[in-house]
């Protein structure tokens, strides 16, 4: 099972995918984690991505993708993943759709947390002010926020018209348990409807039954 989380900054992804992590006993990876996780390697890979973080620079796609890569391929993904973070540009998208394609995997559910700029603002100077942290402050609330609509805005649209059958936007304004609550029902019912109609098609196959006959 492979679960993709979208929505801006301060919206709830990761307090939703650490519950449904342990609903469904599967890893969430969060891309600021997995950036962390691979900081702590001794390789090429690691080495380039430090000197890319302490020269101020972005991580490139290219570098992302084949961290990504190189991640859902550890032994505790085996079972399926939560992705958090990613993909959040259109080039990842591209990236990372090849690479399940080669893999024989496909995404299970993607769900878009709709919620209003000014809980957003409201959310993360809480959060700031919690953990002492003064890099938060309302201007830089809003360019984070500009960046997430001019970037992954398009990519969540995108899964929305490509992937419409599992995709599915959730009001994240919601308090976290009904939230969480919400997200779980709709894991339950489309993974029900899904086992619903293998188990006739596969009941189809063993009596050689024409679907016409059901109607």
């Amino acid at each position: 099972m492979i679960l993709v989380i979208f929505g801006p900054p301060g919206a709830g992804k990761g307090t939703q995918a650490k519950c449904i992590s342990k609903k469904l006993n599967i890893i969430h990876l969060s891309t600021g984690d997995i950036l962390r996780a691979q900081l702590l390697k001794k390789n090429d890979l690691s080495f380039k991505l430090k000197k890319i973080i302490d020269n101020g620079e972005l991580v490139s796609d290219k570098i992302l993708n084949q961290i990504i890569s190189e991640r859902i391929e550890e032994n505790d993904c085996k079972r399926g993943f939560i992705l958090d973070g990613y993909p959040r540009t259109m080039p990842q998208v591209f990236f990372f759709n090849d690479l399940l394609v080669k893999k024989n995997l496909e995404i299970s559910y993607i769900f878009e947390f709709s919620i209003d700029d000014q809980t957003i603002i409201n959310r993360i100077i809480r959060r700031a002010a919690t953990e002492n942290r003064g890099d938060d402050s309302d201007a830089i609330i809003k360019t984070r926020l500009l960046k997430y609509y001019q970037e992954t805005k398009p990519v969540s649209e995108f899964y929305k018209t490509e992937f419409n059958s599992i995709y599915h936007l959730v009001d994240g304004n919601q308090e976290i348990t009904k939230l969480n609550i919400e997200i779980l029902k709709l894991v339950k019912k489309q993974w029900f409807n899904l086992f619903y109609s293998t188990s006739i098609l596969d009941f189809n196959l063993k009596n050689h039954v024409q679907p016409t006959s059901f109607y």
